[in-house]
C-alpha cells in the first residue's frame, strides 16, 4: 500500500497548507538520492512477490459469507512471529487498506538463480498455512485470496455486523462500506477522508451492469436515508459504488525487481509496461460487486475510481479558477510515459506536468525525459501527512518523496533506492489480480520475473505508443477479453536478423545489441497491429512468434535443475491455456458459477447463498481439497522450500550477509 508512517494525522485543510512544502522538499529529496546514486552498478537481480488475502467467516446454518475484521489482531500476531524469530523468518505481514486484508510476502528477496523459481509456490503455501493457523476454522474462519469479495458492500457483509450509513462513516460518508472496515492505521482512513474532501465529494464508481434476462432494464437503484448526491452520482444500468474501500479494498498480486542500475531498471518499466494490459486480462477475477454481477472482469478501473481525489476544475468540469491544471487520469491508472531515450518517441498522449518541477529537475542533472515522468507525478497533492513527519532532513530522509511517489499509484511503478539502505533501483509490476491458488499466483510470478530475463538476455523490444497501452488497458477488462479481446502489440519484438533459432546458439546481450532507433526503420504504423491474447501468448503461424516461444528459447540456454524445470513448465503452460481459453480465468469460473447456480434468477443478483456457496467451493479449491480441472488443470508442480543442497551451500559461501532466500 506504500509509505505506512505512524503519527498524528492531518485533516485535509492542515494537509493543503503544506502541500507545496511537501512537494518542495520531495523534489530535493529525490534529486539527493539521484546525485548519490546514479552512478550505482552491480547489484544483483534480487525479486520478490506480494499477495494480499482475505479473511472471511462462513455460517453453514446461515449459508452466509462475511468478511473478517479481525485483520488487526491477526497481523499483530504475524508481526510479533516475525520479531520474535529466533532465525530469519521466511514470512513477512504488512497491513493493507481494509481490516479484512492482509499482505503476505517472502522474508527476504529471491535472488538470480533459477532455482528460485521453484521456492515461489511453496513459500507462497507457506504464508497461507502461517495465516490460517491464526484462524478458528469450528468458527468458519479462513483466508482467501479472492480479488473482490462478491458481497462487498451488499448490507450486513462483513463480521460482526456494523451500522453503516453516511452519517456514522465520517471519513468516506459512505452508503454501503463501513468506516469500521477500513485498516486501524491512521494512514488508511486519512487517505479516504482527505481524498473525499479533496475532491469536494464522495468518490463516484459506476460499472456496467451484466444485463441478464430479468434483469429489470433500466437497472436503477433506490438508496436510502434520501442520498441525493448518491442519487445524481449513479447511472442507470450501472452498479454504483461510493467509498475508497471498494477498490483499494479489492486484492492484487504485485511483482517488485531490482535492477543492476538505474538504466536497466528504466528499460524494464518500459518494456513491462505494454504488457501490463494483456497480463491484467489474463489474471482478470473480479466480475461481482455489492452482490451484483458485473459486465466487466477486472477491478482496474474501480480502484481508478475509488482513489480519484481530482476536483471539478481538474476532471476538467469547470473551468480553473482555484487548481492548475487539468488532469485526464486518477491518481490510480496506467502509466503516462515512457522512461527511455529510444521510448520517447512512443510518448504520444500529452503529459500534464509541473514545468517548474520539471526544470528543477533537469536543472540538478537528471535527464528530460526522467524529469518528465516525477514532474508529473507531482502535480498531485499529498493527501496523508503526519504531524510528526513535516519538518525532515532531506538529506537523510526521503518520506517527502514517497508521500507523492507512493500515491501515484500506477499500472508500473519506477523506484529509486531508499537513502542509506543497500537496496538498488527497481520496477514494480501492479496490475495482475490474485488467484485463488499458491499454484496460479506462483505460476503469474514467474512468467513475468522469467520474462524480464528473456527481455534483457534478446534485447526484446515490446514499445508501442502510449496511447494503445490506455486502449489495451480498457480493453481488458471487459468480459471475457481473453478470448474476445483484440490488443495492439508488435509485430516484431526480436532486433533485426534474430530469429528463434538463432537464439539457442547466442544469446544477445543489450550492451551489444543496436539501439531500436537504428532498426525501427519503418513507419510506427506498421510496428504494431491488434492481435489475441492467444497469439500473443502462443504465437500464430506465419506471424508473431509468441511470448511463450522466446521464454522455451531462453530456458535452453540456462543451467536449469529437472525439478525447475518441470515447474516451470507447468506455470507456462498454465498462462498459455488460459490464453488459449482452453482453461478459463477466474473471473470466466466465478461468472459461470453464479449463472450455473440453482438459485441464480437471472437478473444479475449475487444472493447471500449463492456468495456463500462460492466462497465455499473456493475456499476448497484454495485448501487442496475439491479439484478445478476447468481453472489450471492438473496441479503437478515441484515446488521446493529451499534450493537444492548443493546450489544452497554454495550459495551461503558466495553471500555472507544472506540477504536473499536460500
Amino acid at each position: 500500500m506504500g509509505l505506512l508512517s505512524l503519527g498524528s494525522p492531518l485533516s485535509w485543510e492542515e494537509t493543503k497548507k503544506f502541500a507545496d512544502h511537501v512537494r518542495k522538499h520531495g523534489i530535493q529529496q529525490l534529486i539527493n538520492i539521484y546525485r548519490r546514486l546514479k552512478d550505482r552498478h552491480g547489484d544483483v537481480l534480487k525479486w520478490g512477490d506480494e499477495v494480499e488475502y482475505m479473511l472471511v467467516v462462513m455460517d453453514e446454518d446461515n449459508k452466509t459469507a462475511r468478511l473478517n475484521l479481525r485483520g488487526n489482531e491477526v497481523l499483530e500476531i504475524l508481526e510479533k512471529r516475525e520479531q520474535e524469530s529466533p532465525n530469519d523468518p521466511p514470512t513477512t505481514w504488512r497491513p493493507e487498506y481494509a481490516s479484512y486484508m492482509i499482505e503476505g510476502t517472502p522474508g527476504k528477496p529471491y535472488g538470480g538463480l533459477m532455482g528460485h523459481f521453484n521456492m515461489v509456490e511453496s513459500n507462497m503455501r507457506l504464508r497461507r498455512e502461517e495465516l490460517l493457523s491464526l484462524l478458528d476454522q469450528n468458527l468458519g474462519e479462513t483466508a482467501i485470496s479472492f480479488t473482490v469479495f462478491p458481497r462487498l458492500g451488499s448490507p450486513g457483509f462483513t463480521d460482526p455486523q456494523i451500522e453503516c450509513n453516511p452519517t456514522v462513516n465520517t471519513a468516506s460518508r459512505s452508503l454501503f462500506f463501513p468506516d469500521a472496515a477500513i485498516n486501524h492505521h491512521p494512514r488508511f482512513r486519512t487517505l479516504t477522508r482527505n481524498i473525499r474532501e479533496r475532491r469536494g465529494e464522495k468518490v463516484c464508481i459506476n460499472i456496467p451492469i451484466f444485463q441478464d434476462k430479468n434483469t429489470p432494464k433500466p437497472f436503477r437503484e433506490k438508496f436510502p436515508n434520501g442520498d441525493e448526491e448518491s442519487r445524481k452520482a449513479a447511472k442507470d444500468d450501472h452498479i454504483y459504488m461510493d467509498c475508497m474501500g471498494f477498490g483499494m479494498g479489492c486484492s492484487c498480486l504485485q511483482m517488485t525487481f531490482q535492477a543492476c542500475n538505474i538504466d536497466e531498471a528504466r528499460h524494464l518499466y518500459d518494456q513491462l509496461a505494454p504488457l501490463c494490459p494483456i497480463f491484467l486480462a489474463l489474471s482478470a477475477a473480479a466480475p461481482v460487486y455489492r452482490g451484483y454481477l458485473a459486465d466487466v472482469d477486472c477491478r482496474w478501473n474501480i480502484i481508478a475510481s475509488s482513489v480519484d481525489c481530482r476536483t471539478r476544475e481538474e476532471r476538467g468540469l469547470e473551468p480553473l479558477k482555484h487548481d492548475k491544471f487539468v488532469i485526464p487520469k486518477s491518481r490510480y491508472d496506467s502509466i503516462d510515459c515512457y522512461l527511455t531515450p529510444e521510448a520517447e518517441k512512443y510518448n504520444d498522449i500529452d503529459l500534464v506536468l509541473d514545468q517548474d518541477i520539471c526544470q528543477q529537475l533537469q536543472d540538478a542533472g537528471i535527464d528530460r525525459l526522467l524529469a518528465r515522468h516525477f514532474a508529473h507525478l507531482f502535480i498531485r497533492d499529498p493527501i496523508s501527512l503526519f504531524s510528526e513527519k513535516i519538518h525532515l532532513n532531506d538529506d537523510e530522509d526521503s518520506d517527502h518523496f514517497e508521500n507523492i511517489q507512493s500515491t501515484n499509484w500506477q499500472s508500473m511503478r519506477f523506484k529509486p533506492p531508499p537513502p542509506n539502505s543497500p537496496i538498488g533501483w527497481r520496477v514494480e509490476f501492479r496490475p495482475t489480480e490474485v488467484q485463488l491458488t499458491d499454484f496460479e499466483n506462483a505460476a503469474y510470478v514467474v512468467f513475468i520475473v522469467l520474462l524480464t530475463r528473456v527481455i534483457l538476455s534478446y534485447n526484446l523490444n515490446f514499445l508501442i505508443p502510449i496511447s494503445k497501452v490506455d486502449e489495451n488497458m480498457q480493453e481488458a477488462q471487459k468480459r471475457d477479453a481473453v478470448r474476445q479481446g483484440l490488443f495492439w502489440f508488435r509485430k516484431e519484438v526480436l532486433p533485426p536478423n534474430e530469429c528463434c533459432d538463432d537464439l539457442e546458439e547466442s544469446k544477445p546481450k543489450p550492451a551489444a545489441a543496436k539501439p531500436y532507433s537504428l532498426y525501427n526503420g519503418a513507419g510506427q504504423q506498421e510496428e504494431y497491429t491488434k492481435m489475441t491474447i492467444n497469439e500473443i501468448i502462443n504465437g500464430q503461424a506465419g506471424g508473431f512468434q509468441g511470448l511463450v516461444s522466446l521464454m522455451n528459447s531462453y530456458l535452453e540456454t540456462v543451467d536449469i535443475d529437472v525439478d525447475t524445470r518441470c515447474s516451470v513448465q507447468q506455470y507456462l503452460r498454465l498462462i498459455q491455456k488460459r490464453a488459449s481459453g482452453e482453461l478459463m480465468t477466474t473471473a470466466r469460473w466465478i461468472r459461470a458459477f453464479v449463472q450455473n447456480h440453482p438459485k441464480y434468477k437471472y437478473d444479475s443478483v449475487v444472493s447471500d447463498e449463492i456468495a456463500y456457496d462460492l466462497t465455499k467451493v473456493a475456499d476448497e479449491i484454495t485448501k487442496g481439497v475439491r479439484a478445478c480441472p476447468e481453472l489450471f488443470g492438473t496441479l503437478n508442480s515441484r515446488t521446493k522450500v529451499s534450493l537444492p543442497p548443493v546450489v544452497h551451500k554454495n550459495l551461503r559461501k558466495e553471500n555472507p550477509d544472506h540477504d536473499i532466500l536460500t
